[in-house]
């Protein structure tokens, strides 16, 4: 049995004792048929109450509250868990939707709602037009469809890591042909909305085998990782990450979906004080795994 540990720290330095408002981490996966969580460790300084939630997509949210100011924030979460992926070939989806185009049926519409819309503007159309021409065929198979798109990003547009803040509009990272994953992942999901598919954003972690001495040319290991859910009937959420080209691997850890990138950050809060008091934050993210 394989157990992999994730370990992620955030530290925030201050010039002076700053005063904390309240903070939302998002470092918690759920459990379900595909991941089991083993262990979770919280660790946070200065202390702060912390307040369990589930937000509006059911992921699993801590509220923390702090009583006292410091110099330094420190956020450390350690996981141990399993994940299970799908077997390939995978997930035989329905006989209506095998074949592209086709609808979700009224209810599946109905319960998938703002994930079948696009959330950034296409004034040109060059994400469509990116997505239609993917389309080689009328009617082709709805699975070559989007693992061609899937494997097109890795293929067309160089992984480069960027520190501003945020996410990169689907049509820059077009123009520009780089980005990081969580750009990667918003492309894939406007793209396939584009074309009448339901998806959305999932944030969480990326086990590289090459870390554990194997071999590997994985990106976006090292740090928190992003990816795309596509919903197919039948099969239910199927994971994409055009980062690596993966579809539902097992080296993806899920923390949390939603519908856009914003409501996906892992630590996110407030001080009182100005700018100046603040003086930078470091991120650590590694992922192992042991055979137990």
């Amino acid at each position: 049995m394989k157990i992999l540990t994730v370990h992620h720290a955030t530290s925030y330095r201050y010039a002076r004792p700053v005063k904390f408002g309240e903070h939302r981490l998002m470092l918690r996966p759920r459990d379900s048929h595909d991941l089991r969580l083993v262990d979770a460790e919280l660790r946070v300084y200065p202390p702060a109450n912390l307040r369990w939630v589930h937000d509006v997509f059911g992921n699993s949210v801590a509220l923390a509250q702090f009583e006292y100011p410091a110099a330094e924030l420190s956020i450390v979460s350690m996981l141990k868990l399993q994940r299970f992926a799908l077997a390939r070939p995978v997930f035989p989806i329905s006989a209506e939707a095998e074949l592209y185009p086709f609808i979700y049926s009224a209810s599946d519409r109905t319960d998938l709602g703002r994930l079948l819309e696009r959330h950034h503007p296409d004034t040109t159309g060059r994400v469509e037009a990116w997505a239609q021409s993917f389309i080689t065929e009328r009617p082709m198979p709805t699975l070559v469809l989007l693992q061609s798109m899937n494997s097109a990003i890795r293929q067309q547009i160089e992984y480069r890591e960027r520190y501003e803040e945020g996410t990169q509009p689907p049509n820059e990272t077009l123009e520009k042909r780089s980005g990081t994953c969580r750009d990667f992942a918003l492309l894939l999901i406007e793209a396939a909305r584009s074309l009448g598919f339901a998806a959305r954003f999932v944030s969480g972690y990326l086990y590289d085998p090459a870390l554990d001495g194997g071999t590997s040319s994985m990106q976006g290991a090292g740090a928190t990782h992003a990816w795309a859910d596509i919903y197919l009937p039948g099969a239910g959420w199927v994971e994409y990450d055009p980062t690596n080209g993966l579809i539902a691997g097992e080296n993806l850890i899920r923390i949390a979906v939603t519908r856009d990138p914003a409501q996906a950050i892992p630590v996110s809060g407030s001080f009182a004080g100005t700018t100046a008091d603040f003086q930078g934050m470091d991120v650590s993210v590694s992922v192992t795994a042991e055979i137990v």
